[in-house]
């Protein structure tokens, strides 16, 4: 009776675990013999010379304990050795001295102590492969957007339950700033960090981490999503301000205006996300130069001189950009440094003529646009930056005909002896 209620029991228990958590049948069986094996050493001192046979879809466990065949009295072991005469009594009359006689075990008569320390090997082993399974998704996840609900809240991190009750930590220090949760909310966030010290997974998320940017962008802008607009760069005061660099792969796509949203529909949802955190979006260029004075953005750069190799610029604007350009407590520009990756040092243009410089832009009318950008892109930003430099220089470094530079020259100082 306790073989046919018990044992079974388990298997159909493990077969459940099976199907909620994907464990294959594979595993399956040898978790379960890997269980019994435990137990019957215990009890045999080995398990060497035991058969375990498994059949997890009907329920079948059946064990079989070889032993040598010994002269009668001459048993020194049990669990290894047993006598001709037994042998022979054991449905075994042709048994011999030195052989082999397979004996069959029945768990059940053990007693409940054997079947409570079954139950209890198994139920750690089936934690065990639990914990695996869950370290092992989420490490894959590492970087991914979740939402989890709210549990319990303490003062230095919330607790999260994901729609598979897998609990998940948010540290204060990973929350933005403002952040308050109630329990039962759904809060969304990053996987940040995934590890199983004594396997015991612990699965770390963040709201402040710049990939919780790029995800909410991924999944509030299709174009992002569907690999059409690539996000280059991301910076995140949390709370506070952010820039995200941006360009596209499809010259009929405007990958700024794509992100913002026809009245910044799309930006919007994320700004909410983030606790009102203001974000500037720009295009994505690799000429460096343009890049910082995108990063600038909305600040007007005069020119710019740039250490490649120390990774440092120093940017010239007239007086009243330098405090756009710095920005509310300092947060302008060092989202641009962490936006390009450089050290940017913001000067002051003393010259007193600079209040009558005017910026190439104002040309268009005078100048082919694709030349203004050929300057800009090589830090000329003003019709002065461009006076001021020698025209050699300008002809190799923004790759025109000596013709156009002379053409351009002729118009920039008319407008200042007009």
């Amino acid at each position: 009776m306790a073989k046919k209620e018990a044992t079974p029991n388990m298997v159909e228990q493990f077969a459940e675990f099976k199907e909620l958590k994907n464990i294959d049948k594979t595993t399956m069986i040898s978790v379960l013999e890997e269980s019994f094996r435990n137990v019957l050493a215990k009890m045999f001192g080995t398990d060497e010379n035991l058969d375990v046979i498994l059949n997890p879809d009907k329920g079948d466990v059946q064990i079989f304990q070889n032993l040598t065949v010994v002269p009668d009295g001459e048993v020194t072991n049990p669990n290894l050795e047993i006598s001709l005469s037994d042998a022979q009594a054991d449905d075994d009359p042709d048994a011999e001295v030195g052989e082999e006689h397979t004996k069959e075990i029945f768990f059940d008569k053990f007693g409940r102590r054997a079947i409570l320390n079954l139950r209890q090997t198994l139920q750690s082993k089936i934690l065990d492969l639990q914990h695996e399974a869950v370290f092992e998704k989420f490490k894959d996840l590492e970087g991914e957007l979740v939402s989890g609900e709210v549990y319990q809240t303490w003062s230095r991190e919330t607790l999260l339950l994901d729609d598979e009750k897998n609990e998940l930590l948010l540290p204060k220090s990973e929350s933005i700033p403002g952040d308050f949760f109630r329990k039962g909310e759904t809060v969304r966030a990053v996987i940040a960090n995934v590890d199983n010290k004594n396997n015991n997974p612990k699965i770390t998320v963040s709201r402040t981490n710049e990939q919780f940017l790029r995800r909410l962008f991924e999944l509030e802008v299709p174009e992002i999503h569907d690999g059409l607009i690539n996000i280059r760069a991301v910076a995140r005061i949390p709370g506070e301000r952010a820039k995200i660099a941006v360009e596209s792969y499809d010259d009929r796509i405007d990958p700024v205006g794509a992100c913002v949203g026809v009245k910044g529909s799309r930006i919007h949802g994320i700004v909410r996300e983030l606790r009102n955190e203001n974000i500037d979006v720009i295009n994505f260029t690799a000429n460096p130069s343009l890049f910082i004075q995108r990063a600038l953005s909305p600040a007007k750069v005069s020119s710019i001189r740039l250490d490649e190799d120390e990774k440092k610029a120093e940017v010239f604007l007239r007086p009243e950009e330098v405090s756009l350009a710095i920005g509310k407590n300092g947060l302008n520009i060092k989202l641009a440094s962490m936006l390009t990756g450089y050290t940017i040092d913001v000067y002051r243009d003393t010259e007193d003529s600079f209040e009558e410089d005017i910026y190439l832009d104002d040309f268009k009318d005078e100048i082919d646009e694709w030349i203004i950008e050929a300057l800009k892109n090589v830090g000329f930003v003003t019709a002065k930056s461009v006076l001021n430099a020698p025209r050699d220089m300008i002809i190799e470094k923004a790759d025109l005909e000596e013709e156009t530079v002379d053409n351009i020259l002729a118009i920039l100082r008319a407008e200042f002896e007009d």
